[in-house]
């Protein structure tokens, strides 16, 4: 049995799964918004499911990458208490299992690729498409993080248009309010619709007009669908994988993949796309579940 624990922003949640991967117990708290009880938290979930079933390997998800030099956090924008700090180290100070972390969009596409979506492909890229943006490589259900721990992170380009040429005030600049995360994230919707129409709606409302043909909405989905095939263009291109799962709450709105496959076809030249695009079977779980499978893929 492992355990999996996804380290959120707003809640930590923790799943147990048998060696079947069947989830035994899941249940999630509010993630503390400060290093020292994060810590705390992860220590007591641990011990807690320990007690019940005996000592096992630990996979923990969490924003950001691990420096794989210093085994440093960087990069978790959402929880910056996680910045510079060493997790596993930490936690190892308290528990005696065995620890291992990934970005959380690694565990999502781990998830899908061994036993979701996408388990009978062997090259996987998984999308989160939430609040923020994010990406994951797997290729036969081992994740490919990368020597940076960048490897995925395909929303850190800039959105392949020609108009943001006129918006850079310094060829040296990059604006990250031009990068992919700019133009499909959940906050970066939200905030688009409102620049462009002075309204403020929150995602889930903007593609509730969309589906209600509300023209305003219309209009900026119809634009979404162009900007997200565009930068899947980059992933197709450089990566070519099997198969791409959308996850994320955005993607949980989005009906309409089958139409982007074709847009994403159409910017490649490629008539006939063999790439497959899914929607994941655990959703907003694969993260946690993916974190367990980390812990085993490591289990001697």
């Amino acid at each position: 049995m492992q355990i999996g624990i996804d380290l959120g922003a707003t809640k930590i949640e923790y799943v147990l799964l048998d060696n079947n991967n069947v989830e035994l117990k899941r249940d999630r708290v509010q993630t503390p918004k400060d290093y020292e009880n994060t810590i705390i938290s992860i220590t007591e979930i641990v011990k807690k499911l320990e007690n019940k079933s005996g000592k096992f390997n630990v996979g923990i998800c969490h924003p950001g990458a691990v420096d794989k030099t210093t085994g440093l956090i960087k990069n978790a924008h959402n929880s910056q208490w996680l910045n510079n700090k060493n997790l596993i180290k930490e936690l190892k100070r308290k528990i005696k299992n065995d620890i291992f972390s990934e970005n959380d969009a690694n565990c999502f596409s781990l998830s899908e690729a061994t036993d979701g979506a996408a388990r009978h492909y062997n090259s996987v890229f998984g999308i989160i498409l939430g609040s923020g943006c994010g990406g994951g490589l797997v290729i036969n259900k081992k994740i490919v993080s990368g020597a940076n721990g960048l490897g995925g992170e395909w929303s850190l380009n800039q959105m392949p248009i020609r108009e943001i040429k006129s918006n850079i005030q310094h060829s040296e600049s990059f604006d990250f309010t031009q990068r992919i995360e700019g133009y499909l994230s959940g906050k970066s919707i939200e905030k688009n619709y409102e620049l462009l129409f002075q309204k403020k709606l929150n995602a889930k409302e903007i593609f509730s007009d969309y589906r209600n043909k509300k023209n305003n909405a219309v209009k900026f989905i119809n634009n979404y669908k162009d900007h997200l095939a565009r930068s899947l263009v980059i992933i197709v291109s450089t990566i070519d994988p099997d198969a791409i799962v959308f996850g994320g709450g955005v993607s949980n709105e989005i009906d309409f993949l089958d139409e982007i496959k074709l847009i994403t076809s159409k910017y490649l030249n490629e008539k006939n796309l063999k790439t497959v695009f899914l929607k994941p079977i655990y959703g907003d779980a694969s993260g946690v579940r993916g974190a367990a499978l980390l812990g085993r893929q490591n289990l001697i």
